[in-house]
């Protein structure tokens, strides 16, 4: 880990986008960038239904310790999301429901965490979403230095802080604070062309195959079509 440090004055995303994003959600949005931002499976949801998105603030701290937690809680307003790596893999639960009501009355909209949270039917019911690598009751310290709002990774994709967090029922997202009004355009154009894709394929008016041109990319790559007769006689 570097130098510990406790940033306070962060840039942030537009509000109005972050929360134009999360009406989108995290598939849409990470195919309208295409197909970047996106962290990896292992951060989960530990609710359903619940789709947000917010300014990131961030924190790296050490395995089986939460006292930048307690530190990063002060840099937290109203529309931000708390996200958190820890500089080694750790499952502990070092996030509970006294956290999320600290953060829940700072106006933060969620947390996000490449480690373990506890308390979970709690987190449920005081509606504070919450995506994790593990659900774990393993308590943690506070003794070991970390940071606050500076670049971290979380399974894959780097979060800087400032930068607008999707997180729903699929998974998180990230759209760097300097792209985020090119990837609302993008994430506003996809959806207006899938709202007409649903209406044609509900119609039964159309193929997916054909209305996106697929027939000759079947042609190219050697698929047949055949009768049964011919497939049970080899083909021929």
């Amino acid at each position: 880990m570097t130098s510990p440090v406790i940033v306070t004055d962060i840039a942030r995303a537009d509000a109005a986008t972050a929360d134009a994003l999360a009406v989108h959600g995290v598939a849409t949005v990470h195919e309208a960038m295409g197909r970047t931002g996106l962290a990896g499976p292992s951060v989960r949801p530990v609710q359903q239904g619940a789709r947000i998105a917010g300014t990131a603030v961030t924190i790296l701290q050490a395995p089986g310790d939460n006292l930048m937690i307690h530190a990063a809680i002060e840099q937290c307003r109203a529309g931000d999301v708390l996200v958190i790596a820890t500089t080694s893999p750790s499952t502990d639960g070092a996030f509970g429901d006294l956290f999320a009501s600290a953060l829940k009355g700072r106006g933060v909209r969620g947390m996000i965490t490449t480690g373990g949270v506890r308390d979970t039917a709690d987190l449920r019911e005081m509606g504070f979403p919450v995506w994790a690598r593990a659900v774990h009751s393993q308590g943690t310290v506070k003794a070991t230095p970390g940071s606050v709002n500076v670049p971290i990774v979380v399974d894959g994709v780097v979060v800087n802080p400032g930068d607008i967090v999707v997180a729903d029922d699929d998974g998180v997202v990230v759209v760097p604070r300097l792209h985020a009004a090119a990837a609302l355009d993008a994430a506003d154009a996809r959806v207006e062309k899938e709202a007409a894709d649903r209406d044609a394929y509900a119609s039964g008016r159309e193929l997916s195959l054909d209305r996106k041109g697929l027939r000759p990319l079947l042609d190219e790559l050697g698929v047949r079509y055949v009768t049964q007769a011919e497939y049970l006689d080899g083909g021929r």
